[in-house]
């Protein structure tokens, strides 16, 4: 039996996974079972290093994590540090913007901040020659690692330096994504751009420099502090806000200043510059805008598609007397406005049998989870109750996708 890796040395532990003995425990950890961890770990430690064993263990922790962003494929062949998957764009945000980067002409990028290497492989995936530079050793090396799992080293350069000394005057565009998260043990998630390690000012200077630029940021980015001189896009996919993206330069040109893009599609959204329209009564139909149309502030644009009107001016939901099919909303017909009133609605989910209840909310304090405890749903129906307000009155409205 071989000897321990270094204790306490991440780098060490992960230049072990990559070698033989390594590679041939992570394989036999492909099917890895949680559940089985301790049996598991007890039997691979008779014939393989402590040290080896738990940083493989937790490797395959790791890919099981990431499966959900970049596909079981490519997650079993990749690597990841923890913070890497937490941060990581998923693969088909990543792939949408490396596509539109490279039909804007971009052939040679410089990736800032790159983590563990997702986007610089969706890049590369475009055909696009990447410069992918981190400050952490540990996570260069898994970003190498994972170009090379990959077969793209060829159009990856992993680079371990501080991205803010790094001169990308040579390439067509730059890429950033400052980590907007404390690390393990940390401070979570940051909201603050000026937090973003690198801060977001710094970012933007970057940009400012290149031909064509493009800063990934949290979808929650208020929108007083996007640049003059950027065009703005929030991304959803499958219903859920992925992230904001600050195109600059020539990608700031070729677009309106604010767009919602929906994925799988891309189905995309630009602003007209349209005023909110003004509220109404609730009609047969009820509209919940996507996720990113909302941040984006386009909700007059879906109102105007659909011969709508808001029902409450503070409340992002569509109410139309028609229904006109649109990929920017998801549309429910209505079938009871009530003032809200929880004993009301419970015996009115018991006389049309409804045990299926989804519970949405806009405006309200209340719980989902805490209102269906109280009404306690029961029988073979379904229903959507809307926990909102009509005209600043507490009400619920129940409804029904229309299919």
């Amino acid at each position: 039996m071989s000897t321990n890796p270094a204790v306490g040395d991440p780098l060490s532990a992960f230049h072990r996974l990559l070698t033989d003995e390594g590679q041939a425990l992570l394989a036999e950890l492909r099917s890895y079972d949680p559940g089985r961890e301790l049996a598991v770990a007890t039997r691979l430690r008779r014939d393989h290093p402590a040290g080896l064993v738990s940083a493989a263990i937790a490797q395959a922790r790791l890919r099981q994590r990431a499966a959900a962003k970049f596909g079981p494929g490519d997650a079993a062949r990749m690597y990841f540090t923890p913070d890497g998957v937490e941060q990581a764009t998923r693969a088909s945000v990543a792939a949408y913007r490396a596509g539109r980067l490279a039909a804007l002409g971009v052939r040679r990028l410089a990736d800032l901040c790159c983590g563990n290497g997702g986007d610089a492989i969706a890049l590369a995936r475009a055909g696009i020659e990447v410069l992918a530079v981190d400050r952490s050793p540990l996570t260069c090396a898994v970003a190498r690692a994972n170009a090379g799992a990959l077969g793209l080293s060829d159009l990856i350069e992993v680079r371990c330096a501080d991205v803010t000394e790094v001169d990308a005057s040579g390439f067509d565009a730059v890429f950033a994504d400052p980590a907007r998260r404390g690390g393990r043990g940390g401070r979570g998630r940051i909201f603050d751009p000026e937090a973003y390690s690198p801060p977001l000012s710094w970012a933007v200077e970057a940009a400012r420099r290149a031909p064509l630029a493009a800063l990934k940021v949290a979808p929650g980015i208020p929108h007083e502090s996007v640049p003059a001189d950027a065009a703005a896009e929030w991304i959803s996919d499958g219903g859920d806000v992925k992230e904001a993206v600050l195109w600059f330069g020539a990608a700031s040109h070729e677009a309106p200043r604010v767009r919602a893009t929906l994925l799988p599609g891309p189905r995309t959204l630009d602003s007209a510059g349209l005023p909110d329209p003004p509220p109404g009564p609730v009609g047969r139909y009820l509209y919940e805008p996507d996720g990113a149309v909302i941040r984006a502030h386009l909700v007059a644009e879906v109102a105007e598609r659909v011969g709508g009107r808001l029902i409450d001016p503070t409340i992002a939901y569509v109410t139309s007397d028609e229904h006109r099919p649109t990929p920017y909303a998801t549309a429910y017909e209505v079938t009871d406005a009530l003032p809200f009133n929880v004993k009301r609605l419970k015996a009115l989910l018991r006389e049309r049998g409804v045990g299926t209840l989804t519970v949405k909310k806009r405006g309200s304090a209340v719980e989902p989870e805490e209102l269906r405890r109280k009404v306690k749903p029961s029988g073979p129906g379904s229903a959507t109750v809307f926990l909102t307000r009509v005209a600043g009155a507490p009400t619920m409205l129940l409804g029904r996708p229309v299919r």
